[in-house]
């Protein structure tokens, strides 16, 4: 028999009885402990260290004399008395939940009993986020093909209107940057030597695109640029890409039906032609030189990363354009302003030709992030649709069924090698 003091109050004292197989331990508690509790106590010997964390001990009663009781491998009593933890607190948080409730492994069942989210609620707030995405850079593109083509028809002056939409975008960054609504990314001198060659190429496509909607109309334009995919294609082949037969079958067409639409223009001239091939150069070899010269520079967004780009191509391009058109700049205004009637409508025009381009360009950025890959592809090649409808619409210009035939046979084969550029990275992936 084992006989454990429990003193509280050394003139009022009590003695229980437990029992555990044949042997029997008289112990003398103190009267703050109820019958209740300490029937409790003798079901379950095994959490008397456990029951004191939780309710505190009575004032003398130590865990040293209780761990009497229990098996000599319970250390949480132990612990409380080395680490002297307040009455009511144990060094480890205990929880009532049996752990089957809550761990998976324990009951695979836990997992099933959740609730799955609403998949079509949630389809649909995908779908209209895209549709608002889509719908921005798609009225975007068009406010500014269509103003930038009033400007040229009126101020045939393509270097300075596309150095005015440099600077246009240059302001509005400096502008989201001061208000914090951008965070501004930190420059080095290695970032801005990065950005030189992206930039330059860039400022070749901007120019070499608005001059060839100064030459002809905006539509014929767009059908060239679709062709975008077949530069792409060579100069990656060129520099150790590897493309599967379904990517190069896909160029087919698009070769085709540009080839096509400009045999049938009605507005043909080999600067405009010759412009958009090199607008397609350019913006290819942006894309190729930005992959590897802005490698280390992954954590600057795609905003902030052509907010720089359109500075750095203003520096390029302004000297230039003075170069090239800079005398002829204040006789062609007069005679704009004598076209139109009033210098607002001029500046009106120019400005949100400006401010539009640098939208439409920062609407693409921002849709790149928030969708596919694929899907932007596809969205990029609605968008030429959607633009060459809408100025012809517009402007009114005459296409024979043949222009036709041939835009449609180019945009479809843009929309081939969206999918086969897609299926290529998707086998890409699966390899890696």
């Amino acid at each position: 028999m084992v006989t454990s003091n429990l003193i509280n109050n050394p003139s009022s004292t009590s003695t229980a009885t437990f029992s555990k197989s044949n042997y029997q331990y008289p112990i003398n508690a103190s009267s703050l402990l109820n019958n209740r509790a300490l029937h409790h106590l003798s079901a379950l010997p095994t959490k008397v260290s456990t029951f004191s964390k939780f309710h505190g001990y009575p004032l003398g009663l130590s865990s040293t004399h209780t761990s009497q009781v229990h098996d000599s491998s319970s250390k949480f009593s132990h612990l409380s008395t080395v680490y002297a933890f307040p009455p009511g607190f144990s060094p480890k948080p205990i929880s009532h939940i049996p752990r089957a409730a809550t761990d998976p492994e324990a009951n695979p069942e836990a997992e099933s009993s959740v609730p799955e989210p609403n998949t079509k609620s949630k389809s649909k707030s995908n779908t209209l986020q895209l549709a608002i995405v889509f719908g921005f850079w798609y009225f975007q593109n068009i406010v500014f093909n269509i103003y930038n083509k009033k400007v040229l028809n009126i101020f045939p002056f393509p270097w300075l209107l596309a150095s005015f939409q440099l600077f246009v975008g240059s302001i509005w960054m400096f502008i989201l940057w001061s208000l914090k609504l951008q965070p501004c990314p930190k420059i080095s001198k290695p970032f801005i030597i990065a950005l030189l060659g992206p930039a330059l190429f860039h400022t070749i496509g901007h120019i070499s695109a608005c001059v060839s909607f100064s030459k002809v109309a905006v539509s014929f334009t767009h059908v060239i640029k679709s062709s975008e995919p077949v530069f792409s294609v060579v100069f990656s082949s060129f520099l150790g890409d590897t493309y599967p037969l379904q990517v190069w079958l896909s160029i087919l067409p698009i070769v085709l039906g540009c080839s096509l639409a400009a045999v049938t223009e009605v507005s043909f001239n080999f600067q405009g032609l010759g412009g958009a091939l090199i607008s397609n150069v350019g913006f290819v070899l942006r894309n190729i030189y930005s992959k590897r010269s802005l490698q280390s520079f992954k954590e600057v967004n795609g905003l902030n990363l052509y907010g720089w780009i359109s500075i750095i191509s203003l520096l390029y391009l302004f000297p230039v354009a003075i170069f090239v058109e800079g005398s002829q700049w204040i006789q062609g205004y007069h005679k704009a302003i004598q076209a139109v009637g009033k210098p607002s409508t001029l500046y009106i025009w120019m400005l949100l030709s400006g401010v539009f381009y640098h939208l439409y360009n920062q609407s693409s950025y921002q849709a790149l992030d928030e969708i596919s890959p694929l899907t932007f592809s596809v969205g990029n090649t609605m968008k030429r649709v959607v633009v060459i409808i809408s100025t012809i619409l517009v402007f009114r210009n005459p296409v024979r069924p043949l222009n036709a035939l041939g835009s449609a046979i180019a945009i479809f084969g843009t929309f081939l090698y969206s999918q086969a550029s897609a299926s290529k990275k998707k086998g890409s992936e699966k390899k890696d």
